[in-house]
């Protein structure tokens, strides 16, 4: 039994806080502002521009809309969550596409989880 947020924290997370980073890092953030306003390490996130980390999946153009937004915002100083709440938002956009249930349906053959809901 594997439910479908596992592919979210597995592949989904990774891949938001990649083009985050990358996004920051473009707007002249430093590594480690960048690490401070997503939580992470400055090792992590240099794993994450260096592509090590969270390239397995290519947004929609809506998709990469919001996570511009919401780099803009956290360049802004949004509110740690506010922020939580616009990355969940994101990552439900993700959801809402099928894009989860498809990989899911992949990964697990015979699992109707998705398509019941």
């Amino acid at each position: 039994m594997r439910p479908p947020c596992e592919i979210v924290v597995q592949k989904i997370l990774p891949a938001i806080r990649a083009e985050l980073a990358r996004i920051l890092i473009d707007e002249g953030l430093p590594q480690q502002q960048v690490a401070s306003k997503l939580g992470l390490s400055k090792a992590a996130v240099s794993q994450y521009v260096s592509a090590k980390r969270g390239k397995e999946i290519t947004f929609s153009q809506d998709i990469e809309e919001r996570i511009q937004e919401l780099a803009e915002s956290l360049v802004e100083e949004l509110a740690p969550n506010e922020a939580v709440s616009n990355l969940c938002a994101v990552c439900r956009d993700i959801q809402a596409s099928g894009w989860l249930c498809r990989e899911h349906l992949q990964k697990n053959g015979s699992c109707t989880y998705c398509l019941e809901k």
